[in-house]
C-alpha cells in the first residue's frame, strides 16, 4: 500500500542521521544499500530500517499516519531535504511507480523511490538472551582501544575487528576489548557491578571495526541498553531501537603470551604530559611513512632524536626515573603519541627487557588499560 504519512522534522532528522554512516557506503552489488526501508505499519509509528549487511539499524518514531505501507528512499537525499527543511512537519506521500511527494511547509520534493521488496530483511533476534548495560561501560572500552584497530589494508582478517571478552576474576566479573594492528596491541578491561551472568560470548568473539564505530554512535546519548551475543551477531536494543552488528569469523593473536612475555621489572617512569609534548616535537622530523624516532635511556634521563633526510633532524631530552641498564631503542613515534593521548595519568610507567623487545605502558591511574608497542630497527 501507499504510505501517506507526517513526522516532525527534528524527530526524523535525529532518526536518518544515526543511519547515515550505516547507509552511505557505495555498494557495487545491491544499489538499495544506500536506501533507508521506511515501514508505516501503524497508527503513531514509523520504522526506519538501514544496513550495509555488516550492521543494522532499525529505529522507531512517531508520526501521524494517514496510510500505512512501505518504501525506501535514498537515504543521503532524504536526509538532505529534511535538514534543509525550515518547516516543523514533514510529509511523506508515496505516489505512482514508486516516486514519492515530500512536503515541508511551502517546498514540495518530488524522490524517486525502490520498492520495500528488494530491501533486505532484518535479522531475526533471540529475545531470551539479553542484559542489561551501562552505555558508559562499552564507550570507556572503545575509547581506549579503537586507535589501535588495524586498517581495512590489514592483511590480517582477524585485525580489522575487535576481540571481546567476558572474565572473571576474584568473584568479581570483567568486559575486556582488546585490539590490534600487528604493531601495537591494547588491552581494555571494565568492572562490571550488575549481574551479566546471562551474557553468552563466542570461544572468539571478533566485533568489526565499522561495528565498533556504530556501537559507540548507539551508546552516545543513552544511559544503558540491553545487549546479546548470538553465534554470527551482536545485538543492542532499546525501547526505541534496535542495532544488529554481524560478527566476524577467524582467530585472534594470542596477546596473553605477548603480554607475559615482558618481564614487570625493568620499570622507568615518566611524566606523561611532558613526554607527549617531547614526542609530538620529535614527530616533525620523522620521515612520513614509518615515524622512526631513537630513543637513548641511562641514568634518569632520555634522549629521543629523529632525523629526515631531506628536512634534518631534532633532539629532545626529558628527566625520567630509571636506573635500570642504558639502552637505545627504535619505535613508531606516532604509537607513543596515540597511546599517550588515550591515557588520562600523570606519572606513567613504562616496561621494556631489551633494546629489541616491546615496551608495554600502563599506569595506576588508567585502571584497567594497558599498551604494548613493538620495536623498530633503527
Amino acid at each position: 500500500m501507499p504510505i501517506h504519512c507526517s513526522v516532525s522534522r527534528d524527530i526524523l532528522i535525529e532518526g536518518l542521521n544515526s543511519l547515515q554512516n550505516i547507509t552511505t557506503k557505495k555498494s557495487t552489488t545491491m544499489a538499495i544499500l544506500s536506501n533507508v526501508l521506511i515501514e508505516v505499519v501503524r497508527e503513531g509509528e514509523l520504522i526506519l530500517t538501514g544496513t550495509d549487511l555488516e550492521v543494522g539499524l532499525r529505529l522507531h518514531i512517531s508520526a501521524d499516519v494517514m496510510e500505512e505501507g512501505s518504501i525506501t528512499l535514498p537515504s543521503k537525499k532524504l536526509f538532505e531535504i529534511v535538514r534543509e527543511s525550515g518547516n516543523n512537519m514533514i510529509t511523506i506521500q508515496e505516489t505512482e511507480n514508486n516516486w514519492v511527494v515530500i512536503t515541508a511547509g511551502k517546498s514540495t520534493y518530488n524522490l524517486a523511490g525502490m520498492a520495500s521488496d528488494d530491501f533486505p530483511e532484518f535479522p531475526e533476534i533471540e529475545d531470551d538472551t539479553f542484559v542489561l548495560l551501562d552505555s558508559h561501560i562499552f564507550l570507556e572500552l572503545i575509547d581506549k582501544i579503537f586507535y589501535s584497530i588495524a586498517n581495512e589494508q590489514e592483511n590480517i582478517y582477524s585485525l580489522n575487528a575487535v576481540l571481546f571478552e567476558k572474565e572473571k576474576k576474584e568473584g568479581l566479573t570483567y568486559l575486556k576489548m582488546i585490539s590490534s594492528d600487528g604493531h601495537r596491541l591494547s588491552i581494555m578491561e571494565k568492572q562490571v557491578d550488575k549481574d551479566i551472568e546471562a551474557l553468552t560470548l563466542n570461544p572468539v568473539t571478533l566485533i568489526p571495526k565499522k561495528g565498533i564505530q556504530e556501537l559507540k554512535k548507539f551508546c552516545e546519548g543513552r544511559d544503558g541498553f540491553s545487549v546479546s551475543f548470538e553465534k554470527k551477531q551482536m545485538v543492542l536494543k532499546d525501547d526505541k531501537a534496535t542495532m544488529v552488528i554481524r560478527l566476524k569469523g577467524g582467530e585472534f593473536p594470542n596477546y596473553n603470551a605477548i603480554v607475559n612475555s615482558i618481564r614487570q621489572e625493568n620499570k622507568m617512569e615518566m611524566d606523561r604530559i611532558p613526554f607527549l609534548d617531547s614526542l609530538k616535537r620529535i614527530n616533525l622530523f620523522t620521515e612520513d611513512n614509518f615515524h622512526t624516532i631513537r630513543i637513548s635511556i641511562e641514568n634518569n634521563k632520555m634522549i629521543l632524536s629523529s632525523q629526515n633526510a631531506e628536512l634534518g633532524n631534532a633532539k629532545d631530552e626529558q628527566t625520567i626515573s630509571y636506573s635500570g641498564e642504558p639502552m637505545v631503542l627504535g619505535f613508531n613515534c606516532r604509537y607513543f603519541i596515540e597511546t599517550l593521548q588515550v591515557m588520562e595519568c600523570e606519572r606513567l610507567e613504562a616496561y621494556i627487557n631489551s633494546s629489541s623487545s616491546p615496551c608495554m605502558l600502563r599506569s595506576d591511574t588508567d585502571t584497567g588499560f594497558l599498551s604494548i608497542i613493538m620495536p623498530m630497527q633503527l
